[in-house]
């Protein structure tokens, strides 16, 4: 239930609350929006630190802070906000303490990292409202548990990428049998914080090399999640504006989602790749990262011992540290000679979601219009 209003509330409600006092430190910001993207402080109430941000690194950031504490927002903000969102703006005692908190993270960073978001909500609460500041003995001579979505791993020379990618190919029918598939439809189920974990129905459209659109048939109307090759954008009842254009990390992340609908150029997603090694839920997985060799967020792609791929995690740059997407895929069956994953998992720090496909029409004739910008929607909220 608390992860339920968590996400429920992040991703549909304002969040503007949980704002800086002016005159505090701010954090670094990402790079300008792109002309037409909405920015915090045009859609939300009381945004005061957090401005010049897209709607999308916004909630990225709401999520940040959710995920820190392991907390829904009605944690800071007041219960009511979950029902009325105008009370997002309404002023706590927790909201005036995460300022300073916020303020305090900022002041480390610029102090003795040169302004990098070394240090972040996270660094300190883990998933809890209070920091643990005594030693924890069942850590220190217990066995931790790893976690494989890591940015920073030990490279495993042994193993090439190439070497994995070669695999992968080979394991889900072969380069031949891939480029053979221009196109697909599909047919299946929809569920998620924003559904109450109801399913209801979903359509797919793909058309190669990267284009993709979802449509969920939701209660309120429709929702589009579009990238058209270049762009992205999502649009529906269940959207905080009528348009939400995606940017940085977000539209990475469609790109790469819908590139891997047709992975038949996989080795191209990025120019450079690092390989080691880690486990999911106890099985031995190979890591592939991808990047450009810059500061910006690195890709990690993990293939199970039978070549296929098993899942991607992708962060995205916001003012309060990177924050990671995760996509699980699973259910691989055979679809002209091609196997695909037939269910895939969306978790993120403030919305998760699963997908599970009935049946994938390939080659089937998609319109052009399938990939156009969407209408903008109407929240039902």
């Amino acid at each position: 239930m608390r992860a339920f209003c968590g996400a429920v509330v992040i991703a549909f409600v304002c969040l503007a609350g949980v704002t800086l006092a002016q005159g505090q430190a701010a954090p670094a910001q990402p790079a300008a929006a792109a002309p037409g993207v909405v920015l915090s402080q045009d859609a939300f109430k009381s945004v005061q630190v957090l401005k010049d941000i897209p709607v999308d690194t916004f909630f990225e950031s709401m999520g940040m802070f959710a995920s820190s504490m392991g907390n829904d927002c009605t944690f800071c903000h007041v219960k009511a906000a979950y029902f009325d969102r105008a009370k997002f703006a309404e002023q706590t005692p927790k909201i005036v303490r995460a300022r300073g908190m916020i303020a305090m993270m900022n002041t480390i960073n610029k102090a003795y990292f040169a302004g990098e978001n070394r240090v972040t909500c996270f660094t300190c609460h883990r998933g809890s409202n209070s920091p643990v500041r005594e030693p924890d003995l069942s850590i220190q001579y217990g066995v931790t548990p790893e976690d494989p979505n890591v940015i920073d791993f030990v490279e495993y020379a042994q193993m090439s990428s190439d070497m994995l990618f070669d695999k992968y190919l080979k394991a889900i029918g072969g380069v031949d049998k891939l480029n053979a598939i221009k196109s697909f439809t599909a047919k299946g189920t929809y569920e998620g914080f924003d559904t109450a974990f109801a399913k209801i129905p979903v359509e797919v459209y793909a058309r190669a090399p990267n284009q993709r659109t979802m449509v969920v048939k939701m209660g309120g109307g429709e929702s589009y999640r579009v990238f058209d090759g270049r762009n992205g954008w999502m649009a529906g009842p269940d959207t905080p504006v009528p348009i939400l254009q995606l940017t940085a990390g977000n539209l990475e992340r469609a790109r790469l989602e819908a590139m891997l609908q047709f992975p038949g150029n996989i080795k191209g997603m990025f120019p450079k790749w690092k390989v080691g090694r880690t486990a999911i839920d106890g099985n031995e997985v190979w890591i592939v990262q991808g990047g450009n060799g810059t500061e910006t967020p690195l890709t990690n792609l993990y293939f199970a011992q039978d070549g296929t791929l098993v899942r991607l995690v992708r962060w995205t740059i916001t003012p309060v540290g990177r924050v990671p997407t995760q996509i699980d895929y699973k259910d691989y069956r055979d679809v002209a000679g091609v196997k695909m994953p037939f269910s895939w998992t969306v978790s993120q720090t403030y919305m998760q979601m699963s997908i599970n496909l009935t049946d994938i029409q390939p080659n089937a004739t998609v319109d052009a219009a399938k990939f156009n910008k969407p209408a903008p929607g109407k929240s039902d909220r």
